[in-house]
């Protein structure tokens, strides 16, 4: 709103002319993302503290887990809050490429929010029913296919991807492309929220990530740099830049109340929210497999867990008895188990992230 307000003043106040920059909102967007985390973090914590929601812990979680019971939840709000703001005040809210990854990111932290009402407030264990979770991620990825295959930005260039380190390569997926995006957004949501298990884990790695399609979205917008780079230009990308840096501002403010000893979780709303964020953004930037490098210990979180479940009815088939890969899944919690501090785990699960 404030780019939409201001920059038009340009001609009677020569100033406001920096609004046309994309680095200074985006700088601008990533303070302004701290502060708000910062400022109402602690409103929101006093509330769910007021109001009861805490964490309900698995029973058949890691024993030192149990400690952590009660621990405010649904602190995703909190970055929820601190990303969609500064976004809807510093970017250009025609532009198609933040539409989508605005609702997007809404649409996720709705789904979120129902399924830790259901589990905080309402008590039901298993919060929202798996399928309904999994029906909203599918009409979101139709949502994304249904608006980039009417929208001229992405003309002639609907169905490809970019391949990593591969100069001026693409892949055409052709019809099989919404199905793409399908796995993109829904894979990368629930690795994000599977990955949300240890104080500050998935905050950090989020930051990261996002910091990283922060630069790419920047370089993709800008015709010169593109072409320097062979990265697939893409009119309108840059604009992605401010929601990027907003979103690595609202992590790092959100890890100020989220590292250990945790004062609150980001529970489901933040980390479905975020995760389709992430997955939405490399969609956008058609940048789906370099995700998997970008993203790739939230790939590895959720690649344990369907390894774990795999080798256990394989070996149940085989053997009459299951067995299990890890310790325990999803991965961080087989270093927990192994006798690594959570610290420890969080610290270089980041250091493999970077």
């Amino acid at each position: 709103m404030l780019y939409h307000l201001l920059y038009p003043l340009k001609d009677f106040f020569s100033p406001l002319n920096i609004f046309q920059y994309i680095t200074f909102r985006s700088a601008l967007a990533a303070i302004m993302a701290l502060l708000i985390s910062f400022i109402l973090g602690p409103v929101i914590i006093r509330k769910l503290k007021m109001f009861q929601i805490g964490e309900e812990i698995r029973d058949f979680g890691p024993e030192s887990h149990l400690k952590k019971k009660g621990t405010p939840t649904m602190g995703g709000l909190i970055i929820l809050s601190a990303i969609i703001l500064p976004t809807i005040l510093l970017a250009d809210l025609n532009n198609p490429f933040i539409e989508i990854l605005l609702i997007s990111t809404i649409w996720m932290g709705l789904i979120g929010f129902i399924d830790d009402y259901l589990k905080s407030v309402k008590k039901i264990k298993k919060g929202l029913i798996a399928r309904y979770k999994l029906s909203g991620q599918i009409l979101l990825g139709l949502i994304i296919t249904f608006w980039i295959y009417n929208t001229p930005a992405w003309d002639n260039i609907r169905t490809v991807t970019s391949i990593p380190f591969l100069k001026d390569t693409v892949f055409d997926f052709g019809l099989f492309y919404p199905l793409m995006i399908l796995l993109v957004v829904a894979g990368t949501s629930n690795a994000v929220n599977l990955t949300d298990g240890l104080d500050g884990l998935a905050t950090g790695l989020l930051a990261i990530a996002f910091t990283v399609f922060g630069a790419i979205a920047y370089i993709t917008g800008r015709v010169d740099f593109s072409s320097y780079l062979n990265i697939l230009y893409l009119p309108g990308a840059g604009e992605l830049t401010i929601f990027t840096s907003a979103m690595a501002g609202a992590c790092l403010g959100f890890l100020w109340f989220n590292s250990a000893p945790a004062q609150v979780f980001m529970g489901d709303v933040g980390s479905l929210s975020a995760g389709a964020a992430l997955g939405t953004l490399a969609v956008l930037l058609k940048k789906e497999l370099l995700l998997i490098i970008i993203g790739g210990v939230f790939v590895w979180e959720a690649c344990s867990v369907l390894l774990q479940i795999g080798y256990f009815r394989w070996t149940r088939k085989k053997k009459g008895e299951g067995k299990r890969l890890f310790n325990m899944a999803p991965i961080h919690h087989h270093f927990e188990l192994a006798g690594w501090p959570e610290t420890k785990v969080v610290v270089r699960f980041w250091i493999i992230g970077i």
